[in-house]
């Protein structure tokens, strides 16, 4: 099995790292052609995660897309939701045939408001069978200082999410199988606004006891829109038996995927989404917290992405509302916070 990746980031060179470390050889597209060399030269990303060191022999490296697609059994896409379109736009369905797709963004294409899964059925003919999602809790900087971490393998055919768990799995990550895909996604989107907006909370000088709260009650909020979009195994202390192999308990929304994972990236210092709210709450202009984080905040898009949405399920979301219309509508994020308080119980 052959994995290629599509992307240059954080993400994705973390991703390159465990295949790597498991002595897998990647093709890996970046988009930057001094990027490529560099790599090829150094043996390292310049712009992100400069600590981890590859083995250059296992990397087919290039900027030419359609040269690492054709390379690769299994494509992982890690590459910020809004540039999706622009980077594939130069593939055909006959490229992505027979392949499985891993999707490694926690967005929603904001020009159409869907997850990438719905994207690549319309353009790419791709069946949601040959798709899977590569989610957290974790981040980029904990797998390259290889402390452990757990990455969770999402897919509807749950025996081809095992196999690529497989090989994911090392002395420094565990992963867990989910077949929940439209979930974790949602779930992944979502965890960003609220991440978004408890740095918001932070540099409005707001404590934990007020955050602590502020999560509960985000967590709940997600539930509610999880239920209404169809997501599944949402109910806490409710298992449906476990797994025969491992015998884990399986999944339910107290999981690492749903709701760990929006309590990492709430809390850590990594998390960009929280960095991005932290600056919007000291004051910044939107602008100038884009210019000084110098990395996509996923919660910016999606936070817009998920009111649009909402319109039509109607979930009750007053904690994502705000977050847009702070960051979206330019309601002062005091008053935004405000109509919060009010909210929480």
């Amino acid at each position: 099995m052959v994995f290629g990746i599509i992307g240059g980031g954080s993400w994705a060179t973390a991703l390159a790292k465990i295949l790597t470390d498991r002595d897998h050889a990647i093709s890996w597209w970046i988009r930057n052609e001094e990027t490529v060399q560099y790599i090829r030269q150094r043996h390292h990303n310049p712009h992100y995660l400069s600590s981890v060191n590859f083995d250059v022999s296992l990397l087919a490296i290039s900027s030419d897309i359609k040269k690492v697609v054709a390379g690769a059994d299994v494509l992982i896409i890690a590459v910020p939701s809004a540039y999706i379109e622009s980077s594939i736009e130069h593939l055909t369905p006959e490229d992505w045939k027979n392949k499985k797709i891993v999707s490694a963004i926690k967005g929603l294409l904001p020009k159409q408001d869907i997850l990438l899964n719905y994207y690549l059925q319309q353009q790419f003919a791709v069946p949601l069978e040959n798709y899977f999602a590569i989610l957290g809790p974790c981040h980029a900087e904990e797998v390259a200082a290889e402390k452990l971490s757990y990455l969770t393998i999402s897919g509807v055919d749950i025996t081809a999410a095992s196999v690529i768990a497989s090989h994911f799995t090392n002395d420094y990550v565990n992963t867990i199988v989910n077949p929940d895909i439209l979930g974790v996604q949602y779930a992944a989107v979502l965890k960003n606004i609220y991440a978004l907006g408890a740095g918001i909370a932070h540099g409005l000088d707001y404590g934990d006891n007020f955050l602590s709260v502020y999560i509960a009650n985000a967590a709940d909020e997600m539930a509610s829109f999880l239920k209404k979009s169809g997501a599944v195994h949402i109910v806490v202390g409710e298992h449906d038996g476990e797994d025969p192999v491992t015998h884990r308990k399986t999944p339910n929304y107290a999981a690492s995927v749903y709701l760990g994972d929006l309590l990492v990236t709430c809390y850590s210092l990594y998390s960009r989404n929280r960095t991005f709210g932290n600056m919007i709450g000291k004051g910044y202009s939107v602008k100038a917290a884009q210019l000084e984080l110098n990395m996509v905040a996923e919660g910016y898009n999606a936070s817009k992405c998920i009111y649009n949405i909402n319109r039509s399920i109607e979930a009750p979301m007053p904690i994502a509302e705000t977050v847009y219309k702070i960051v979206w509508e330019n309601v002062k994020a005091s008053a935004g916070f405000k109509r919060i308080e009010q909210v929480l119980v």
